[in-house]
């Protein structure tokens, strides 16, 4: 069975006591394949770092997170737009909008999701969004964005049925994790009426770990757990979540 973790954060200094035992763990639990997000300029060397520990297994992105929006946003994309310049990268992302911790840079936010959906289409790459307190301000971008060079993934995709279907029209996969397994999370009581063809799996590692870890930390091993959910979801065995899953991750990913 091959799982696909499509957006864990494992440069994270939380995992900095036992990285390679976590990786490991993951590996041995068929997690074979993990895509890193970015979030800025500081974390790119850490990103690279884990790349050449484990090349046959680390796929990265890039882009500049929306909680990472300030002032000097513009010099971190010009950052991003270097790094694109000079290597291949598997997706622009963590890229969006968040208004849970502040809305203080809201239309700084704006720009910087626009910007880089347009360097996404530019390179024909997808892209992975972060989405929190944003739907609408989210959904009316991508209105504006829309064309076939536009698809991606909604990263750790928490809202209802009918924004699920919404997202899915732009191009879209739901990226599925911990919160499927969580009472109040809700995605799982409509979820079965949701095409397997259009989710992916992810852990946001090192957070939003699965029922019964919650309010731990989180670790791409524990991605079986939304399998095993899943699989309860849609009344199919393991191997199959895990099949369709990261066939879906590799027709987003061309990889």
């Amino acid at each position: 069975m091959t799982i696909t973790d499509t957006h864990a954060h494992l440069y994270s200094n939380e995992f900095d006591e036992d990285r390679n035992e976590m990786i490991r763990r993951a590996i041995d639990a068929g997690v074979s394949r993990f895509f890193i997000p970015a979030i800025d300029s500081t974390f790119t060397q850490a990103m690279y770092d884990l790349e050449k520990a484990y090349p046959e297994h680390i796929f990265l992105m890039m882009g500049l997170h929306p909680t990472h929006v300030k002032d000097n946003y513009l010099e971190e994309l010009q950052l991003v737009e270097e790094e694109l310049t000079k290597r291949k990268f598997f997706a622009i992302g963590e890229i969006g909008i968040d208004l849970y911790w502040d809305k203080t840079h809201l239309q700084e936010q704006k720009n910087a999701f626009r910007k880089q959906i347009q360097l996404a289409k530019r390179y024909k790459l997808p892209i992975v969004i972060h989405c929190r307190v944003a739907f609408d301000e989210i959904f009316e971008i991508l209105e504006e964005e829309e064309s076939e060079n536009l698809f991606g993934i909604f990263h750790c995709f928490s809202g209802t049925y009918e924004q699920a279907l919404r997202a899915i029209s732009y191009n879209m996969k739901l990226g599925i994790g911990g919160v499927v397994t969580f009472k109040n999370g809700k995605i799982d009581q409509f979820l079965n009426q949701i095409d397997l063809k259009h989710l992916v799996l992810e852990t946001d590692s090192p957070y939003l770990a699965p029922v019964p870890y919650r309010g731990k930390r989180n670790e791409s091993s524990y991605l079986t757990k939304v399998v095993d959910k899943l699989a309860e979801i849609y009344n199919l065995p393991q191997e199959e979540i895990a099949r369709i899953t990261t066939n879906n991750s590799a027709a987003i990913f061309g990889i």
